[in-house]
C-alpha cells in the first residue's frame, strides 16, 4: 500500500480565497479581542441574519447571498437614519452611520453609471432582446453580474430605457 506524502496538505485550503462568512467571523473575533463594541455588535447582527437565512434555506449561503444580506442591513440602517432624523435623534443617526461604514467595508465597490450601462447593453445583446416585453430575459442575465454592486431598481430602469429606445 502506497501513501501519499503529506495527504492533509491537499485539503488545507490555503490557496482558496476566504469566504465572506469566514471573513466576517474572523473580524468578529478580532473585534472581541480589541474591545470594539460597535464593530462587535454590528458583525454579530449580520452573522445572525446570515445564520437565519441558512436555517431557512437549509444549506450554507454563497458569498452573493451574503452580500445581499449585508445590503439589506445597510438599507435597514439608512431607514433608521431617516426615521431618527425625523424624530430629532442625532445620537441614533451617528450610531447607524457608523454601522453603515463598518458594513460597507465588506461590500464591493458600486458600479458607476457608465459601467452599469455597459453591463446592461451587453446583457441586452446576449439575450437578443429588442422590446420591453423581453425585459425579464435581460434581467435574468444582468442581476448575477451586478449583485452587490448596483441597485436592482436602477438596473431595471436602465434596461427599460434601453429597450424602449
Amino acid at each position: 500500500m502506497m501513501f501519499a506524502p503529506y495527504p492533509s496538505v491537499q485539503n488545507t485550503g490555503y490557496n482558496k480565497k476566504m469566504s465572506l462568512k469566514t471573513k466576517l467571523e474572523a473580524d468578529l473575533k478580532q473585534a472581541m479581542r480589541d474591545n470594539k463594541d460597535l464593530t462587535k455588535r454590528t458583525l454579530r447582527l449580520c452573522l445572525a441574519a446570515v445564520k437565519l437565512a441558512e436555517i431557512e434555506k437549509r444549506s450554507e449561503l454563497e458569498d452573493g447571498a451574503i452580500l445581499g444580506i449585508l445590503q439589506k442591513e445597510v438599507k435597514s440602517r439608512l431607514e433608521t437614519i431617516e426615521e431618527a432624523r425625523e424624530a430629532g435623534r442625532e445620537d441614533l443617526v451617528q450610531g447607524a452611520q457608523s454601522e453603515i461604514e463598518i458594513l460597507q467595508a465588506y461590500l464591493p465597490q458600486p458600479l458607476s453609471d457608465d459601467e452599469l450601462i455597459e453591463l446592461v447593453q451587453a446583457a441586452i445583446e446576449e439575450a437578443g432582446a429588442t422590446s420591453p416585453q423581453e425585459m425579464g430575459n435581460v434581467m435574468k442575465l444582468l442581476m448575477p453580474r451586478i449583485q452587490g454592486r448596483a441597485d436592482g431598481k436602477a438596473a431595471s430602469t436602465a434596461v427599460r430605457e434601453r429597450l424602449a429606445s
